[in-house]
């Protein structure tokens, strides 16, 4: 972690004082939102433990997926909102907390049941408190500082991803298949009560401008907001459980919520703090950048999902052999992430749109690799692939983040970043839901060529990725036109 700044050397508004633990109030941001981030992802190769330790049906296998991202989506803007009316580190300790509850229960659980209901609390915990990492930055820094922190965090969110099945892989080889999935929970109770410990300490407190009460919390914004977020996600994490097209009816219903929120959001920030400021989508960086997370997440993290289902049902591979095979991409990913602060100062949307450039290059050569070495070697072969999409990931996260928050006041930072990763979770919930349909469609008609069928779904998360970049085209488009 890099030493501490003096005064001098931060840019910001006159009269801001550098917080002096800034950077180590950073460092214990990371971990919680490592540790939450990480439980998207670490569970995906213990679904075979856990339907073997636990009798699981597939329908309770899929809630224990998709029941985390749920409550995860669901309260991001209201989580953010709060915190920034009474005070980031209280709600930040307040979800840190739930989290340690949450995964003693998980590890515990004694039916399926059991541990769907632990999953939901515990993604409301990290729902609870992911947006206080993003706003607690907004507050802690200024300048250039403020991209150098934000890549620090993309390099959590790259890692956290592509380290779970990694992670959890090992865990279930050293514990066994029967109990294995238990500890991928259990592990998380000492780095999250370290995590508090210092939260208490070295996490600032509210700002002098901010709101010492609750009195406007915007509870139909709330109501509206969730229930479209509930209503879109759904269908989607269901998509194989529900039959019938029925279920995509709740879509278009979810969007009209959306629309609702919207218009009350407008109305009520006329007489009252909303739970969004709708004013925040005028900003072209802000609206750019929405869409840009929403479509990169969608193909980023659907690409875990279909690749260690063909990695280990596909071709017989252990769980911990595929956690590795994903390794190069959580090495690029770190290495790129680590330093793209200081290039997205110098460089802008343009470092976005080439990183996004070299994220499609790298998973079409994931394809062709796998057309060329469809047999068990497939791990080595789409190695150096996997290698430059990650190197190109690392460039996207945190450079899109610190660019679509760059004009949104601190005071706003909670419920800004609440929306933005909202938008990452139900960009996942859509591209999961999608390529997966993919697969298991191709799957069944080429009867059982697993290889065609990760080629097919692969081919999917490539178009959500090149509509990522279409958006970061077009915004860098209007910014060299409102310069020229």
């Amino acid at each position: 972690m890099p030493a501490t700044a003096d005064a001098s050397s931060t840019p910001g508004a006159p009269g801001h004082v550098p917080d002096p633990n800034r950077w180590k109030a950073l460092a214990v941001c990371l971990l919680a939102g490592f540790i939450t981030l990480l439980d998207v992802s670490i569970v995906n190769v213990g679904l075979p433990s856990i339907r073997t330790g636990l009798g699981a049906s597939e329908s309770a296998i899929q809630w224990v997926l998709s029941g985390y991202a749920l409550a995860f989506g669901l309260l991001l803007v209201p989580a953010g909102r709060l915190g920034d009316a009474r005070g980031r580190r209280r709600l930040f300790m307040a979800g840190l907390m739930l989290f340690t509850v949450a995964s003693a229960l998980c590890g515990a659980a004694r039916t399926p049941t059991w541990l769907v209901l632990a999953r939901l609390l515990q993604g409301l915990a990290g729902g609870m408190l992911t947006p206080q990492v993003s706003a607690l930055i907004q507050q802690m820094f200024r300048g250039a500082e403020r991209g150098r922190a934000f890549g620090y965090f993309g390099a959590v969110v790259g890692l956290s991803t592509a380290v779970g099945p990694i992670l959890g892989g090992f865990i279930i080889e050293l514990f066994g298949v029967a109990n294995g999935w238990r500890w991928i929970f259990y592990v998380n109770l000492p780095v999250c009560l370290v995590a508090l410990v210092l939260a208490r300490r070295l996490l600032p407190g509210p700002e002098h401008g901010a709101q010492r009460c609750a009195r406007d919390l915007d509870g139909l914004g709330v109501l509206l907001l969730g229930g479209g977020v509930a209503l879109v996600l759904l269908p989607l994490i269901q998509e194989r459980q529900w039959p019938g097209a029925g279920k995509w009816l709740l879509v278009p219903a979810g969007l009209l919520l959306f629309a609702l929120f919207a218009w009350w959001e407008v109305r009520h920030g006329r007489r009252a703090q909303p739970l969004v400021d709708m004013a925040l989508f005028r900003q072209r960086s802000y609206t750019f950048g929405s869409l840009i997370m929403l479509f990169y997440f969608a193909g980023f993290t659907s690409i875990f999902f279909v690749f260690t289902l063909y990695l280990q049902a596909g071709l017989g591979y252990s769980a911990l052999e595929a956690g590795l095979a994903i390794t190069p991409f959580a090495v690029g990913g770190a290495v790129a992430a680590g330093f793209s602060g200081r290039l997205v100062a110098r460089y802008g949307r343009a470092l976005v749109t080439v990183a996004l450039t070299a994220v499609l290059l790298g998973l079409c050569l994931v394809i062709f690799a796998v057309y060329e070495v469809p047999g068990h070697r497939v791990g080595l072969a789409v190695a150096l692939p996997l290698l430059l999409a990650g190197l190109g990931g690392g460039w996207v996260i945190a450079p899109n983040q610190t660019l679509t928050l760059s004009a949104v006041p601190p005071a706003q930072g909670g419920s800004a970043g609440g929306v933005l990763q909202t938008g990452q979770r139900i960009g996942s919930a859509m591209g999961i839901a999608a390529v997966g349909s993919v697969f298991f469609s191709r799957l069944a008609v080429s009867e059982g060529d697993w290889a065609a069928a990760f080629r097919y779904s692969l081919g999917v998360s490539v178009a959500f990725v090149a509509l990522a970049l279409l958006a970061s085209l077009a915004d860098l488009r209007t910014r060299r036109t409102a310069d020229g």
